[in-house]
């Protein structure tokens, strides 16, 4: 009776087939022999993409017969033994199988897919410029906030807020206290409520300011050059040395080029006629100081002529302020034409107010600006524009005498409360005038 046997062979990488193969005397095993080898002859998918054969069984037949190998009919039978050192599965790798091509990118395919990320950049970028710029305008506020703390705690031991000094030819002086006494601007004053006092102390030589020693004049020049990040907009500039304009000091030696500016400013509130400063222009000589200081009536008193918080000689308490420490501005960021962030620009009429060291006096606009925003007549407000806050704009040196910021659409302000608030350059100019006068009697409040 003939035998029917069952022969296993790999058809595809992974998986088996079989062939039954009727065995009987020599043509049995002939026709055994047969299928082992076209089973052997099978190729199987190599890594690289082309394809090799699966050897036979162990004790199977190695011979090949023309025509049994797997491919396309006409196909050649070649050999190819493995070196001794590879396995016994890579021994015979038969050609008639050619290699597919790997996957890969078109042109156009490739372009379509650059279009997509510079679509998807150009979406991001106005979102990550707006994140960036409002922490930058949440860390303008912190400092705004610092610098009103720092007044308050002025306050709260001199019984009233720093003044604007003694005029822009004084530089601060350590001897001269925290208050009306002091000959640098407010600037200087809040140093030691900033924990800065050390360069408070640093042109200490104790002599009163109207009689300075060689400390006062050679490290007064180091405290102009000393920058202090709080005093900074990070949206405007880091905390550096800007060119300034050198005035001869009275107590201090020569100006160097550069030194310190700040971004913001004081409310000196509305000067009667909205631009008009005290006399003399660079304050009161070191002569005019020492008579000044024998009687307190001698010194200036300019209460009646400006409505704010903070100016020349001021001395301006809380219980002053009688409209409200919650709507009266206390400091505020100030506008500065963008030509002016690093360098001081000489030439016109409108370069001044910010050409000197923020450290000295002032009474030029350098760290105090006007809230005046109109007047009234027969109890109607008539508006002017003169001195209403704007947004900083270059070629525009009008921003140099104003409120104003180079963030868009407010700026920040600090309220005498200590509250910070963003205020729109659209204010209207008669709640600007009114939130600039520290005790006028007008119902107003901070626009929402």
């Amino acid at each position: 009776m003939k035998k029917r046997t069952q022969v296993e062979f790999v058809v595809a990488a992974g998986r088996t087939g079989s062939a039954i193969v009727v065995a009987a005397g020599p043509e049995g095993v002939l026709k055994e022999k047969e299928a082992r080898s076209a089973s052997a002859c099978l190729p199987i998918p190599l890594a690289t993409g082309g394809s090799r054969s699966v050897p036979p069984a162990p004790g199977a037949s190695r011979s090949y017969r023309p025509g049994v190998c797997c491919s396309a009919p006409g196909a050649r039978e070649a050999r190819s033994v493995a070196p001794a050192s590879r396995s016994g599965c890579n021994r015979r790798q038969p050609l008639c199988a050619a290699p597919h091509p790997g996957p890969g990118f078109t042109l156009v395919e490739l372009l379509v897919v650059i279009a997509i990320i510079g679509m998807l950049v150009g979406l991001l970028l106005p979102a990550v410029q707006q994140a960036r710029e409002a922490a930058r305008q949440m860390q303008c506020n912190n400092h705004l906030r610092q610098l009103a703390l720092a007044a308050h705690n002025i306050e709260s031991s001199m019984r009233t807020f720093p003044s604007a000094g003694w005029g822009m030819k004084w530089m601060g002086d350590p001897e001269g206290g925290m208050s009306w006494g002091q000959p640098g601007g407010w600037y200087y004053a809040l140093l030691p409520a900033l924990e800065q006092n050390a360069l408070f102390q640093l042109p200490a030589d104790g002599q009163l300011p109207e009689n300075p020693g060689t400390t006062q004049r050679e490290n007064a020049v180091t405290v102009m050059q000393t920058p202090v990040s709080v005093f900074n907009c990070p949206s405007r500039r880091p905390p550096q040395l800007v060119g300034i304009y050198a005035y001869t000091m009275y107590n201090s030696g020569n100006q160097p080029e550069q030194a310190m500016k700040g971004d913001y400013v004081a409310n000196q509130g509305a000067y009667n006629s909205g631009s008009g400063y005290p006399s003399p222009v660079g304050g009161p000589t070191t002569t005019d100081a020492a008579a000044m200081r024998k009687k307190e009536k001698n010194w200036p008193d300019y209460a009646s002529s400006y409505t704010g918080v903070c100016y020349m000689f001021s001395k301006v308490a809380i219980g002053q302020i009688r409209d409200g420490l919650s709507n009266t501005i206390l400091y505020g960021e100030k506008g500065i034409d963008p030509s002016f962030y690093t360098d001081y620009q000489f030439g016109s009429a409108t370069s001044w107010p910010d050409d000197n060291c923020d450290f000295a006096g002032d009474q030029h606009a350098k760290t105090i600006r006007s809230t005046y925003g109109g007047s009234y007549k027969d109890g109607v407000f008539q508006e002017n524009t003169v001195r209403l806050p704007r947004q900083d704009r270059l070629g525009y040196t009008a921003c140099n005498q104003s409120f104003g910021s180079a963030h868009a659409g407010a700026f920040g302000i600090a309220l005498c409360d200590g509250s910070v608030h963003r205020l729109a350059y659209s204010v209207s100019a008669e709640v600007f005038h009114c939130l600039g006068n520290r005790a006028d009697g007008k119902s107003v409040s901070l626009p929402q």
